[in-house]
């Protein structure tokens, strides 16, 4: 069957008590914290989510929208795409957490409620066993899957094993490629906690920090591969990734195929007109506005969205769930 590689149907979690986690705060260098209240925190938040969920809904891009629950607590649950991912052979694939807390996102429910909507559920791949072994791969955070060409990129982090990375694609059918990308604080480096923070593979090009990955062997590997896929690199700056210009995904509308980039205020007022109009040559683009949910969650709208790849299913009757 051929692959999708581009969606037209995301799954999103409407947030009932987003906010701060301190859990993902130790290494997630985006996320910032203040004295402004919880309440305060979620309502905006939901705000900005449901802004977000109309702006996609409007360009004819279906959302499955689910709502969290408040309990078990999951600050982070409006990120779906760290642990579940949805493929076009009917396949699904749980992912290994870092953070406790983010451990509890994974619900069963969710997988059901997508599955009477009519998707064919083939097969779920399970790596969550993981966790036990302290080694995490977190969905298309940790990854950033070109579909076209059968590739994923990855940044290895302690939240993205190469061992892990290099199974799923195995069990896939993708081309790893694997490198370190960096963040610089003050005089020292870390590296960069999700892959897609600092990159995004759409159909034609790509938006990529380079100059987080120091190391020229690695960088003239990632290279190679974007340039040999027929991918235009548009490289983007530092300052542009730490305002979310990385963390973007393409869509396409159910009605007319129309492909958009989907980007957030934030990271749509950093790009430069010569950026825009290289992206322009692609994509349309829509802009959603998510302060809130980038200052305290440490992600932007890639974050927020789970792309459904699964086919339709011809006998309703046939479920995987019972």
């Amino acid at each position: 069957m051929k692959e999708n590689i581009v969606a037209d149907t995301v799954l999103m979690i409407e947030p009932i008590a987003f906010g701060f986690n301190k859990q993902t705060a130790m290494d997630n260098l985006f996320q910032e914290n203040d004295s402004v209240s919880p309440k305060i925190i979620q309502e905006h938040a939901s705000k900005e989510f449901n802004g977000m969920v109309n702006e996609l809904i409007k360009s004819g891009i279906e959302v499955i929208q689910i709502k969290d629950t408040h309990e078990p607590h999951t600050p982070d649950s409006i990120f779906p795409n760290n642990w579940v991912s949805f493929h076009s052979d009917g396949t699904i694939v749980l992912y290994p957490m870092y953070a406790e807390n983010r451990r509890d996102e994974r619900r069963e429910d969710i997988l059901k409620s997508i599955e009477n909507k009519g998707f064919y559920i083939n097969q779920i791949i399970d790596y969550t066993q993981a966790e036990k072994e302290n080694l995490y791969l977190e969905g298309t955070g940790s990854m950033v899957i070109d579909r076209e060409n059968k590739i994923a990129y990855a940044s290895l982090s302690e939240r993205t094993n190469e061992f892990l990375f290099l199974e799923f694609c195995e069990e896939m059918g993708y081309t790893p490629i694997t490198f370190h990308a960096l963040q610089e604080i003050g005089d020292k480096k870390f590296p960069i906690y999700h892959t897609n923070v600092m990159m995004g593979v759409c159909k034609g090009f790509c938006l990529i920090c380079l100059e987080t990955i120091h190391n020229e062997e690695e960088k003239r590997k990632v290279v190679n591969s974007l340039k040999s896929t027929g991918k235009e690199i548009i490289p983007i700056s530092i300052h542009q990734m730490k305002q979310f210009l990385g963390n973007h995904l393409q869509l396409k509308s159910k009605i007319d195929g129309t492909r958009y980039l989907v980007v957030s205020q934030t990271a749509y007022k950093s790009i430069t007109q010569e950026q825009l109009k290289k992206i322009k040559n692609y994509t349309e683009i829509i802009v959603c506005n998510i302060p809130t949910i980038e200052k305290y969650g440490g992600g932007g709208v890639r974050c927020m969205l789970a792309e459904i790849f699964l086919p339709k299913a011809i006998d309703t009757d046939c479920k995987f769930f019972a």
